[in-house]
């Protein structure tokens, strides 16, 4: 049987390609591993094992740049304390939180990036501490983002959000 191992990438298209490159650099801290040498598309990724995680390329540069079906992606940190950076960094460089979310196993906060992409980071706890009964989703995650109350997510929110 095939088994997926993990999300690959993903491409994004952007209206402004240095202006979502120094977003994705200077609020996540990915880093570039190549370009295409024509400027129109760049490669971007959180580890260094990585060939990329992110692709950005530029709007119109792609057959249908019309079509747009993504809800959200998210970026899982390695730490509780990573997100609360994060977090701390969007405020103070002005980056508007949509919302804070608590989805019981993991906490986190939504974003958007220049193209209006939303952006999830969050932290997952380690699954010896999830639930051993009931639903993983629902809501009790043990901290806060420095003391900013966190949404707990209806059924209907955690699908439509998905």
């Amino acid at each position: 049987m095939v088994k997926v191992k993990q999300l690959g990438h993903i491409v994004l298209r952007a209206n402004d390609i240095d202006d979502s490159e120094n977003f994705y650099t200077s609020i996540l801290g990915l880093h570039v591993t190549t370009r295409r040498p024509t400027g129109t598309m760049i490669f971007m990724s959180a580890r260094e094992d990585a060939s990329h995680e992110l692709a950005l390329i530029k709007s119109g540069d792609i057959e249908d740049s019309s079509t747009h079906s993504l809800a959200h992606f998210a970026w899982e940190m390695e730490s509780l304390e990573d997100v609360k950076e994060i977090h701390r960094k969007c405020v103070a460089e002005g980056v508007e939180i949509r919302s804070v979310a608590d989805h019981g196993v993991s906490l986190g906060f939504y974003i958007s990036d220049p193209d209006g992409n939303e952006i999830e980071i969050f932290y997952e706890m380690p699954k010896s501490s999830w639930p051993k009964d009931g639903y993983l989703f629902a809501g009790d995650f043990p901290d806060s983002l420095d003391g900013e109350e966190a949404k707990k997510l209806t059924d209907a929110e955690i699908t439509s959000s998905s």
